[in-house]
Order: structure tokens, then sequence, then C-alpha cells
């Protein structure tokens, strides 16, 4: 039975006035004690989101990056164009109702990040080692972030070449070479990582909220007039087919469904570190499912903005679709040489993608960070150096393509997709839906939906572990 932080205090009461004993059993009795006051503990040093477009913009933060810039629209026009997203809208609204409303409440509800969570669940069940399994998830994040820290520094590289022209001087593919090898980053990949947790030191408001507000609708502005931009190329419009045309067919063939799965979850970082710290921070008058359900529509907004940003114009100059990191450094750098005012559209491109990639970046070094300050009490600039310091000495050795590349498929095939479903089975089973649907009840007027309990527990659970069967049979989803 859940017993609320009310309830225990209390109990505490009770049990003090009657000489130190009450009338639930010792063990019952010491698990309360030691579980609840956690809440109290932490979010006293951790700062709170101040409003609700702060919390909302840095969770979409966290979400949009580099998935949906180089991998979604080719993904789209890969699997029958406009049909594609018929599933892949489907999975965004089964992921962000079930998985980050999940994830934010559990978040929220403890008033910590995974480890502490995790905990919580298991010794509310009256056993321990939620410490221990907690680290998984964590893992997989600062995984990702090391892998990721790499090709945020390419981008800066890449911002220093549009304001210079050296960008657009030459062979992109010959640029780019140069540049993802071993340590022919350093410098770049070092301000990335500097930057983050400079921020980051700032604290929650101050400065993961702060930024947020500013970076992200920056984002949108700054991909808005791109895509004005490429809708007036000539041939623009092949781009926009490819994109949009559906070919139904694709939808009776599997692969569709679990490709648009795969990039659904992705997207939405479920992972279960670091929306589940963002949560953390909300304020309990916040409305969780309001706030997840907003999160993820400007996801997807993000995603098909990228989208009819970047297939239009390579389509309009005849250059062949391409996916990952070579569709943004090589093939877009040949887009913007052909293009009228090239220069200053690659500037324009290249710094939204900053702030999409270092906004995630954020997301994962204060999951890891806020770890380290919760569990060893170090103060918040020595916790997050130090996840600065591991993931800059750890990414240093992986600037190459193939580096990075490698290191990135070993993390979100098997690590993070693995975390994710921990949340997950930690969150709908171990803890339960009755302490979680009461913290997703508070703030909002609205009655949860009765199908709620089987979406949470059943579908979506079963669809994270879905995840991860299928990113390994396939060599990654999303």
């Amino acid at each position: 039975m859940y017993t609320s932080k009310a309830d225990f205090c209390t109990l505490k009461s009770i049990s003090l006035r009657r000489g130190g004993r009450s009338n639930g059993p010792p063990v019952r009795r010491y698990f309360l004690l030691e579980v609840l006051p956690m809440s109290h503990h932490n979010s006293a040093h951790s700062g709170k989101f101040r409003s609700s477009a702060g919390f909302i913009l840095a969770a979409v933060g966290s979400a949009v990056g580099m998935g949906n810039i180089w991998l979604f629209p080719y993904r789209v026009g890969q699997y029958g164009g406009g049909a594609f997203l018929i599933p892949y809208f489907i999975f965004v609204a089964l992921f962000s109702y079930a998985g980050l409303s999940g994830e934010f409440a559990l978040g929220r509800l403890t008033g910590t990040g995974t480890i502490g969570s995790f905990d919580y669940a298991l010794k509310i069940r009256g056993k321990r080692g939620g410490k221990i399994i907690g680290i998984m998830p964590l893992l997989g994040v600062l995984g990702i972030a090391i892998g990721y820290s790499v090709v945020v520094g390419w981008v800066l590289r890449y911002i220093a070449g549009s304001v210079t022209g050296s960008v657009l001087s030459g062979d992109s593919a010959a640029f780019f070479d140069t540049l993802a090898v071993d340590f022919g980053s350093v410098p770049w990949h070092f301000i990335a990582v500097a930057l983050t947790v400079l921020v980051l030191v700032l604290g929650v408001s101050a400065g993961i909220e702060k930024i947020s507000k500013f970076m992200m609708p920056a984002f949108f502005v700054l991909f808005l007039i791109i895509a004005v931009r490429v809708a007036f190329l000539p041939g623009a419009v092949d781009g926009y087919l490819y994109l949009l045309k559906p070919d139904w067919s694709y939808l009776l063939n599997p692969e569709t469904w679990i490709m648009a799965m795969g990039q659904a979850f992705f997207s939405l970082s479920i992972n279960g570190a670091g929306m589940l710290i963002y949560g953390s921070y909300m304020k309990k008058s916040e409305d969780i499912i309001h706030h997840s359900v907003v999160t993820a529509l400007l996801d997807t907004m993000a995603a098909l903005l990228a989208g009819f940003a970047i297939i239009p114009a390579v389509f309009a100059f005849g250059i062949e679709p391409a996916s990952g990191p070579s569709l943004m450094f090589v093939t877009l750098p040949k887009v913007f040489q052909l293009m009228p005012g090239g220069q200053l559209f690659a500037l324009l491109f290249f710094v939204s993608v900053f702030f999409a990639g270092i906004t995630s970046l954020m997301n994962m070094l204060e999951a890891c960070g806020a770890a380290l300050e919760s569990n060893l009490k170090l103060p918040r600039w020595l916790s997050t150096t130090i996840v600065g310091v591991v993931v800059f000495g750890v990414s240093v050795f992986l600037e190459s393509l193939s580096g990075m590349g490698s290191w990135l498929d070993l993390i979100t095939i098997y690590v993070a997709p693995f975390g994710a479903v921990l949340g997950a089975v930690f969150i709908y089973w171990v803890l339960g839906l009755d302490p979680i649907k009461k913290e997703l009840m508070l703030g909002r007027d609205k009655p949860i939906g009765k199908a709620f309990d089987f979406i949470a527990k059943y579908v979506y659970v079963i669809l994270s572990a879905a995840v991860v069967i299928f990113g390994i049979i396939y060599g990654g989803i999303g």
C-alpha cells in the first residue's frame, strides 16, 4: 500500500507520542523512515523550474536532437512518406502519454534522480538494491553524452566555418574528413562540454531554464526561416513529395511500424534518467500529462520542420538524400554552396543545430551530475565538473567518425534502451500504478482515462522491451 509523505508525518508523530511505538510492525516503520524523507532532502538543494514554459522548453530541448534532424526526414521518405507518419504519430502519442508522464511523475514523487527513485520503489516493496539497479540507466545516458559531445563539437566547428566561409569554399566531404578523425576536433569538442558544464553549474532556474527559454524558441525560428527560404527554391516540390506523398503499401510492412516505434521512442528521450531528473524539478502544481503531451507535440513539430527545411533543399539541387552525419555535414553544405545567400543560411542552420544539441547534452550531464550530487553529497559545481571531465576524457578518444559511430551504436542499441525498460518496469510494476496515478493527478482537474492502467502497465512496458529486441535485430531502430 502506498503511503504519502503526509501519512508518514502523521505516523511519525503518533510514534513519538507513544514513546517510539506505532501500530505498524517494526519493519514497516523502518522503511517508512528511510524512504519517504528522500523527496524532502533532495529537492532542498536541486532547485525547481520556475515556470511551466521553462519546464516544457527544457524537456523539449532534451527531446529535440540530432535524430530529429539527420534521421527523421530520411526515414519518412524511406518508409512510405506520409504513410510513415501515421504509425509515428501513434507511437509518439502512446510514449508521451505513458512513458514521458511516468518518468516525470516518478521524478517529482521522489524528488530525486534515477538511483534514488529506483531505491524508493524497491523499499516500498520492502526490498533493497534499487541504487545498484539505478546505475544502469545513468550509464546509458552517460554513454550517449560521450558520443553526443563529439557531434556538438563538430557543429561548433561548422558554425565557425560558416562565419569564415571555409565550409562552403571547397569540397564539403574533404572538410568533414579532416575534422572527423582521431583528435581532429579537440578544442571545439572541449568548448562544447565546457559550455554545457558552465550552464549546469548555474543551476536549474538560472542555468537550464534560462538557456532553454532562449535556445529552443530560437531553434524553431531559425529552422522556420530556412524552411520558408527553401520553399521558394525551384524543384523543392519534389522534396515535399518525398516527405508527404503516402505510399500506403508500407503500412502493411511490419518494418515500417518497427522503425516508427524506434524513431518515436528515442526522439522523446525516454531513457529512465534524463526526463526523470527534470521531473524531480517540477512543481507539484504542474499538470504532468499536459506537459508530456506538449513536449511531444513540439518535438514532433521540430522533426517535421527539420524535414521541410532539409529534404526539399536537397531535392532542389538534385542531390541524393542521405541519413546520419553525412546528411548534416556533407550533403547540406553542398546545398548551401549552390543556394543564393548560402553562407548566411549555413550559419543559421548550424547555430540552430547547436541549440538542439547543447540542450540535449545539458539534460544528459544533469542526470549524471545530480546522481553524484545526491548520493555522494558533493556540491553542484563539483559533481557537474566531474561528469564533464569524464565525458570529455573518454570522448576525446572517439572524435573520428568511425569511433563516434561505433560507440553510439553500442550505447543506443544495447545500453540505453535497456535502461529505459528498467525505468518502465520500476515505474509501473515495482512501484505500481496507484502512487504514480496519484502523482499524475496533482495539478490536474480532469481525471486520468480508464485506459491508462492497461496502456501503461502492459502496452508501454511491452513496447519498451520490443525496442530493445528489434534494436538488436536491426542494428538500431532510432
